[in-house]
């Protein structure tokens, strides 16, 4: 017989080719799967719940004959609801109460048509409201580079899983970074779509006013790009809808990149922020790499990007969400969720949601739209008032993956000045809503990942997967191994 293709560190679009060629199939890559999470998760705690004979079952019998029919995947405990299955948020009161949610999200509908097998759910920080996956609720996810260190958040479970090579792929989401943060600290592809380029319904029209948006962590462009075709789309009564792209993503992956205009990240973010040499050394390189490929590469900031009003107008927004959502999760409940079950954090966010009035609220939502506009001219052409660049290049975050408890030991005030001084550069993308992904091009001289992240115009995927994948080509990341692995 011949010898069976071991799937560990293939991408999923090369383990859907083993099932489409027979050469594999679906039962062996999850049954694969399996074996891997259950003999390396316990020293990473990325897997929190697993839902192994299920998928087993599933893969068993008869899939949907999607483009990654058989695919293992794992979702991440916040979002992309499954009827009759626990989504936890990251929180013990739901988790404890043993709740299930009761209709499919319209991304979980499309994930099972494509053919995925999902395996379980991924560790998340409570309500995914800050940078690092350390809950009250689970044990801290560690990453697998340095078991030490955070994976960033608040896909950061997810962001592990896939770097330690137990599944291809996993999904996320990002408010402000929560998909390219933990993609930088794990050493991964990460692209944040534009708003509204997946739905996020029936439940939900938009969240973080608009900010937040799902996708997925990857280790090749191709599988971002992929995935994200199979994802993409409205569905009824959605309150906006994405840009059409003018083909598939996965058909740019190769295609010439062309003679962009790319700004380098030039201007200081601000004191209040870590600037660490090894992330600008990471944007020299691209720097480099991108004028290698024909760009036309110099110095340039979006003006308006380091408004020192920024941060407390979005942190308004999500403190709004926080108290909203947890009014709909207790009457869910039918009791009232106490202080003592949330985390400090969380407890702030819903006091200063609470007492904020429709006008203040009102009043955030015009000033970041306003902040939006003078954010685009420097995508726009020149002949609309705008600088014409077509990419943005900065650090993803402003340091390498910090320690464990660097953010969550500091107590409440100091917590949230750390989590600030470290994402300097993304949150304000998920207010626009561009499109912006992570990449691992860089690794400090102890190991560790430090990502770049690219931000094209609004609704420019195509730029993104193009570029990404000539990148990925010229400085490959393919190779890379983490310490803990399977």
């Amino acid at each position: 017989m011949p010898e069976v293709t071991d799937p560990t560190w293939l991408d999923a679009t090369a383990q859907a080719e083993l099932v489409q060629t027979g050469e594999c199939s679906p039962a062996e890559l999850v049954e694969a799967a399996i074996e891997r999470i259950e003999r390396v998760n316990p020293q990473l705690d990325a897997v929190i719940r697993d839902r192994f004979d299920a998928a087993r079952a599933e893969a068993a019998g008869d899939l949907p004959d999607g483009p990654f029919r058989g695919v293992p995947l794992l979702l991440k405990d916040l979002g992309c609801h499954v009827a009759g299955e626990a989504t936890n948020y990251g929180t013990s009161f739901l988790r404890d109460a043993g709740h299930r949610w009761s209709v499919d999200s319209h991304l979980a509908q499309r994930l099972r048509a494509a053919g995925f097998v999902v395996l379980g759910r991924t560790n998340v920080p409570e309500f995914g409201t800050t940078i690092t996956t350390e809950p009250a609720a689970h044990p801290p996810a560690r990453n697998p580079y340095d078991t030490t260190r955070s994976t960033g958040g608040s896909s950061g479970g997810s962001a592990a899983a896939v770097a330690a090579g137990l599944v291809p792929l996993a999904h996320a989401n990002d408010g402000g970074g929560s998909i390219r943060i933990p993609a930088a600290e794990c050493g991964l592809v990460g692209l944040k779509p534009t708003r509204a380029r997946v739905s996020q319904g029936p439940e939900v029209g938009e969240s973080w006013a608009g900010a937040t948006i799902d996708g997925v962590v990857t280790r090749t462009v191709r599988d971002t790009a992929a995935v994200l075709d199979v994802i993409s789309g409205p569905m009824p009564g959605d309150p906006y809808v994405a840009p059409p792209l003018p083909r598939p993503l996965a058909q740019e992956v190769g295609a010439p990149v062309g003679r962009l205009r790319v700004g380098l990240l030039d201007a200081e973010p601000g004191e209040q922020y870590l600037d660490d040499p090894s992330c600008r050394a990471a944007v020299e390189r691209a720097g480099r790499l991108l004028a290698d490929l024909g760009c036309d590469v110099g110095p340039g900031t979006p003006g308006a990007m380091f408004d020192p009003r920024f941060p407390r107008f979005f942190t308004t927004t999500i403190a709004a969400d926080v108290a909203l959502t947890l009014s709909a999760l207790e009457r869910s409940l039918g009791r009232s969720v106490e202080d003592g079950e949330l985390e400090p954090r969380n407890v702030f966010y819903r006091a200063v949601g609470r007492r904020l009035s429709a006008e203040e609220y009102l009043g955030a939502r015009q000033w970041l739209g306003s902040w939006t506009r003078r954010m685009a001219e420097f995508w726009a052409p020149g002949e609309q008032g705008g600088q014409g660049f077509d990419l943005l290049v900065t650090p993803t975050i402003a340091a390498p993956p910090p320690q464990l408890g660097w953010m969550t030991a500091a107590g409440p005030k100091e917590e949230g000045r750390r989590i600030n001084s470290l994402m300097p550069y993304t949150a304000q993308f998920n207010v626009t809503g561009q499109p912006a992904i992570s990449l691992p091009l860089h690794w400090t001289d102890e190991g560790l990942p430090v990502g770049v992240q690219l931000v094209a115009a609004y609704g420019r995927e195509d730029v993104l997967v193009r570029v990404a994948a000539a990148l990925e080509e010229a400085a490959p990341w393919a190779g890379r191994r983490p310490a803990v692995s399977a």
